[in-house]
Formats: structure tokens, sequence, C-alpha cells
């Protein structure tokens, strides 16, 4: 349960543009979450989660400033672990007092999110001098948590005249709780690292446990989204669902096999399609894949994100405003050293000028980036009904071979 907050702050206006805005916010700030969400469970560096959380945090608020402070209980102090918009000799040097001082010891001793936006009149904390040396008027800020206990604080800074409301704690909070799966992950990783001769035990009890909390996601974003009152927050709370789902089955299957290195793709593609056969309630989705075609785990990872975006784009964009549809899935062995999936539908097909790469929409340039980071082909064709994606993917990084 997320604790009430500490607030001193206005809720938003009844203005129409006010309104649109703060929509527009509340959408971008789900997209910054869900890309959160897919850094993490891809296995991002500790040190690239912690930075670019403060980076899209700050942007999901509108604000200047962000930074990750870690709890330095020796020292009685938070420690500037990461972030954006700060002087040189901030980030990674500065500390601040974790007591009821500041802002964020005020949060961490308290336990409740707090929002300050007069920080120069506040009673029950003072303003840090790193804050004012950057001119800082406003403060929000959570406790980040990580593996049973507190890490530090998730803070947000700000020298504008917006002021930060309680609506913006659960964006915050949000960040913060993807954070905390990243320190959990971390701290598991160096208890990993210290009794190697249980690794496999070990890491198949992880990714059993990441599978449920990943099942847990899945629920709440469900949940969001059938009580969801906005078509297009709802569309994209669904997008969010299946993306966390997708990784979800990469774990599942990891769980179950002696093997975390490699994964059978097939036997991977499969299951995706099928849970997206049973929740695309317009489209039949087939799938003939394969087997015994073997690839590293975060190179599957990112192709069942792909199959994902096109198979979605497919059910939402070829068949819109018809039922019933078909969309055709096939992995296949190319060659020695590749994969080929096709994914193919006879929907309404797409407009002549289309480039994925230029594609504005959250879900392609997911896909793109994958696709760069996987060294992918891409071809597409249009035949007499509908579209085929067809990709042709290395099953090994050729800068590593």
């Amino acid at each position: 349960m997320t604790p009430t907050p500490v607030v001193e702050s206005k809720p938003e206006g009844d203005d129409p543009d006010v309104m649109l805005l703060a929509l527009r916010m509340r959408i971008r700030q789900q997209e910054i979450l869900s890309e959160l969400g897919v850094k993490a469970l891809q296995g991002a560096s500790f040190d690239q989660m912690l930075n670019d959380t403060a980076r899209l945090t700050a942007e999901g608020l509108g604000a200047e400033f962000c930074k990750v402070l870690e709890h330095i209980p020796a020292d009685n102090s938070l420690f500037v672990r990461a972030g954006v918009g700060w002087h040189p000799g901030i980030v990674g040097v500065a500390s601040v007092e974790a007591d009821l001082k500041s802002p964020a010891g005020f949060a961490l001793r308290t336990g409740k999110p707090v929002i300050s936006n007069h920080l120069e009149n506040e009673t029950r904390f003072k303003t840090p001098e790193i804050l004012r040396q950057h001119g800082i008027h406003r403060a929000i800020n959570v406790i980040l948590q990580g593996d049973g206990k507190p890490f530090g604080v998730l803070e947000v800074d700000s020298r504008s005249e917006v002021k930060f409301s309680e609506k913006d704690i659960a964006f915050l909070q949000g960040s913060a709780n993807i954070l905390g799966m990243a320190i959990e992950r971390e701290r598991h990783d160096s208890r990993l690292a210290a009794a190697l001769e249980h690794q496999k035990i070990l890491l198949n009890e992880m990714n059993h446990r990441v599978k449920n909390s990943l099942a847990i996601v899945v629920g709440m974003l469900n949940i969001q989204s059938r009580d969801a009152a906005d078509i297009e927050i709802k569309r994209y709370l669904d997008e969010a669902a299946n993306r966390v789902a997708a990784i979800g089955k990469a774990h599942d299957q990891l769980s179950q096999s002696p093997n975390i290195q490699t994964m059978d793709i097939g036997n991977y593609v499969k299951a995706i399609c099928a849970d997206l056969d049973a929740s695309v309630a317009h489209c039949t989705v087939s799938t003939q894949t394969e087997d015994g075609i073997e690839m590293e785990t975060a190179r599957a990872i990112s192709i069942a994100l792909i199959v994902n975006e096109l198979i979605t784009n497919a059910a939402k964009y070829a068949y819109k405003d018809r039922s019933p549809g078909h969309i055709w899935i096939k992995l296949f062995r190319s060659g020695e050293r590749a994969v080929g999936i096709s994914v193919r539908d006879e929907g309404i097909g797409l407009p002549e000028d289309f480039d994925p790469g230029k594609a504005k929409g959250l879900g392609m340039k997911l896909m793109s980036g994958l696709m760069r980071q996987l060294k992918a082909d891409l071809v597409i064709s249009r035949p007499a009904a509908g579209t085929q994606f067809l990709l042709t993917i290395p099953l090994e990084n050729p800068d590593n071979t």
C-alpha cells in the first residue's frame, strides 16, 4: 500500500486546455513507466537503470532535476547516487542529511511521500544547500524500497511555477517501484556472486519469483485498464500488460529449464502467441514454429517483444473496425546462423510511405530499437490483401563472433 503523502499543493484546474495538457502528461507518464519496466526486465545494468530512471522521471513530471539518493546508515546521510540537471560535482559526490532537516530525510524518517511547493516557506524541514544553489523552489519525493528495506529516496525538484500535485505521487511511486525491482535484482546478483556453487538453483528460484512478480504487475495493469474511463489510457495499459506478460513467459521457461543462458526461441514465441490469441478477441493468431532453435536468452526476449508489437499492431490497425481477423506467425531457421520470423495479416494494408523507423508510436519506436540491437533485417511486403513483416535475425550478435 502506498503511504499517505505529506502534501502541500493545489488541485489541477477545470480549464479545458489545462485538463488536456494534464491528460497528455498522464499518458506520457504511462509510456515512461512501460519503458522503464522493459529496461528493467531486459536486464539493463544497475547504473543504467539509475540514470534512466532519473532522466525519464524528471521528464514525466516536467521538471528540471531528479536525483536518486542512497541511504548510508553509517553516516546518517543520503548520497546522490544518480541524477539529472545538477551542476558538476553533485552526482556521485554530494550528500544530504538523512534526518528530518531535509525533504528527503523527512520522507525517509516518516515513511511517507512528501510534496513541498514552497521550500522557502517550509517549517517542516530546511532547504538543503544543494537545492538553494540550484534555485529550486519545489520538491517531491518517495521512498525507494529494495529487497525488504529502504534503499533511499527518489526525489524530483523544480524551479518552475508549475506545482506538484497528489496525482504526481502515483507516477513517482511507479518509477520508484520499478527501480526497486532493479535494486532487488542488484542485491540478489551480489549474493549470487558470493555463492557460485549454488548459482543455478538460485537463478531458477529468482526467475520463478520474477515470473510471479510479473504476473502480479500484469494483473494490476489489467485491473487499471478495466477501470479506466479514457479509451486512450486503457489502450496504453493493455499494451503495457502485453509487454510485461511477454517477458514473464521468458522467466517462466527459464524457471523450468536447467539452462539459463539460452532458450528454444520456437517454444517461447509459440507461448507468447498463444497468450495473444486468447487476449485479442476479434483476431485469430495462428503460429507455426520450428523447434530446436536455441538462442541467447536476452536476444530471445527482444524477439518476443518485437513479435508482440507486430501482432498487437496488426490486431489494432490492420483489422480496425473489421471482425473477425486472422494473423499468421511463422518462425524458421534461415541458414545456419539466423532465424526468420514472418508476421502476416489480410487487413487493410499499410500506407505506401510507411517507415517503422520514423513511426511516432511507442510500440514502433520500441520495435525499431530492438531490431537495431539485434542487427535484424526487415522486409515489408504488400500482398494482394494485407501486409507481411519478414525479419531475419542472427542467432548471435555479429559483434561477438
